[in-house]
């Protein structure tokens, strides 16, 4: 899932070089690019995402043939930034590539280094490339001081080939909630003439787009990096390419941590539900705060009644974004907020937020407003397609729509439904994935790290859980009692944790916990 942020990539890093991040640290940028709630836009010609596809010889480097050439980034000369190319189908090795971005920090401390470490971004749609750019990176000082760490846009990502669409047929996207038969049908016919449009952009990348592929590209780069076995790290979308590279290649797993798992095992319903309940788990962990914290500055009040207040007055078209005449907020986009301010979670902005909509004052530090699901230009991106190709969410009609739909609402009577998975199952129709959902099978000699915090509002802790039993005997499964979504640097104790597993392979005692440390933001 779009873990740390929607997925939707502000399309001004697909035009401008890979170069200098903001050096702001990794925690808020999740939270600031998970409010950017809808599609981003391409302001350079289509001609940019042309240029990320080569063909003939160049795909050698699919196989390490002449490796990655690095260059200092043109605004962060500290970080090394390169490109290789892959094949598009990879059951084609000699067709079309596509040039994967890459940017690299090198280990602080070339006598301690034990490798490279591949980190993988989540989303579906968020960029590696931009996690290293900025400084210093969301490792440790000592994982720094170990490995070059490597990050890396997906196929169909950014600089690596964006999925990209036209904003003609993009703005005429119908409502996410579907209502009725006629408007579920109307989405089938939407989401053909949606899916054609960007296909015709983005070229036959549209196709191979799914975690598997992205597995074979990690191989790939392994390979580039001149490294025998990958030691690897990912959070939330990421994970699903790691959890295909254990079992495609699982002889050349050194260590990989999964952060905050995607679990490919579920049906459309159990996905849905299974969101639903998340979010509705991380709502009531931040009434809970409200209520014992006398920071809140709902403190005392009926935050659910508050709440339940706001989505009446935006189903009536009446709640407007603090600040911005004219500018109203939709239920659906309302729930991103009971969403994203929970994955740090970042409770006390959140309640702050929420005052500020029910006409109280405005704090300094109030999110951008949820966009409103149009795209200004020629182009559009839809990392959507991405997770089509993963998750069969196709449904037979509205009445199998509407089923789902209830179940979701009847676990998460405050937060009703998680709006990403729900608003993008209707442009899912109709498209078979091309990674199938099915349980894993990891028959590797490595261990694995599975990681989850147990009130995670984006990957529900059930999902790590099962993944973690999937994998077998070789995983373990480390949970942070505590809240918020990507645990990596979240308490000393879970870093510690998988530092020492990425570092020196120490493996956590079966069911090893860290508890619970009170939320400060």
């Amino acid at each position: 899932m779009r873990r740390g942020g929607t997925g939707r990539v502000p399309c001004e890093q697909l035009r401008r070089p890979i170069d200098g991040g903001s050096g702001v640290p990794r925690r808020v940028i999740l939270i600031a690019t998970a409010l950017v709630l809808t599609a981003t836009l391409l302001t350079a010609p289509a001609a940019y995402v042309a240029r990320a596809f080569v063909t003939g010889p160049d795909v050698t480097n699919a196989v390490g043939g002449r490796g990655i050439t690095w260059r200092p980034c043109e605004r962060e000369p500290d970080v090394d930034c390169g490109t290789l190319a892959v094949p598009i189908d990879w059951s084609k090795p000699n067709g079309p590539a596509v040039r994967l971005a890459l940017a690299r920090r090198r280990a602080t401390d070339p006598a301690a280094r034990i490798g490279s470490l591949l980190a993988n971004p989540g989303g579906p749609g968020n960029s590696g490339v931009d996690d290293i750019l900025r400084n210093p990176s969301g490792f440790s000082e000592e994982i720094r001081r170990r490995f070059d760490i490597v990050g890396h846009d997906p196929r169909g990502v950014a600089r690596s080939g964006s999925v990209t669409c036209p904003a003609s047929v993009y703005n005429e996207m119908p409502d996410p909630v579907i209502t009725s038969e006629a408007a579920f049908r109307s989405w089938v016919a939407y989401g053909k003439r949606l899916h054609a449009g960007c296909r015709e952009l983005t070229g036959p990348l549209y196709d191979h787009l799914d975690a598997a592929d992205v597995a074979r590209d990690m191989d790939a780069v392994r390979a580039a990096l001149g490294e025998e076995r990958l030691t690897s790290y990912g959070v939330s979308y990421g994970t699903l390419a790691q959890q295909m590279y254990a079992e495609l290649f699982p002889g050349r797993v050194r260590a990989m941590v999964l952060d905050g798992n995607m679990d490919h095992s579920l049906t459309v319903k159990e996905f849905q539900v299974s969101e639903a309940a998340a979010v509705q788990d991380g709502f009531d962990e931040f009434v809970a705060w409200c209520e014992r914290d006398a920071g809140c500055v709902l403190h005392g009040r009926d935050v659910r009644a508050l709440w339940r207040g706001l989505l009446e007055r935006a189903e009536r078209g009446e709640l407007s974004w603090p600040g911005l005449f004219g500018r109203m907020v939709r239920a659906h986009d309302l729930l991103w907020l009971g969403v994203v301010l929970n994955e740090a979670p970042a409770w006390r902005r959140q309640a702050a937020t929420l005052l500020a909509l029910a006409g109280g004052p405005v704090p300094g530090d109030l999110p951008d407003p949820p966009g409103n699901g149009r795209a200004y230009g020629e182009f559009a991106e839809l990392p959507t397609a991405i997770l089509c190709e993963d998750f069969d969410l196709s449904l037979r009609d509205y009445a199998e729509y509407a089923d789902v739909l209830r179940a979701a609402n009847a676990v998460a009577p405050d937060l009703r439904y998680n709006p990403m998975p729900m608003g993008d199952m209707p442009i899912c129709q109709g498209r078979l994935p091309g990674n199938p959902p099915h349980r894993l099978r990891y028959t590797g000699d490595a261990p694995l790290l599975v990681a989850t915090s147990l009130h995670d509002p984006e990957t529900p802790y059930g999902w790590s859980a099962n993944v973690a039993r999937q994998l077998g005997g070789k995983a373990t499964l480390l949970t942070y009692e505590g809240w918020g979504h990507g645990v990596y640097g979240m308490t000393g104790c879970v870093t510690a944790v998988m530092d020492a597993y990425l570092i020196s392979l120490t493996v956590p005692a079966p069911d090893a916990r860290c508890p619970a440390e009170e939320p400060q933001g």
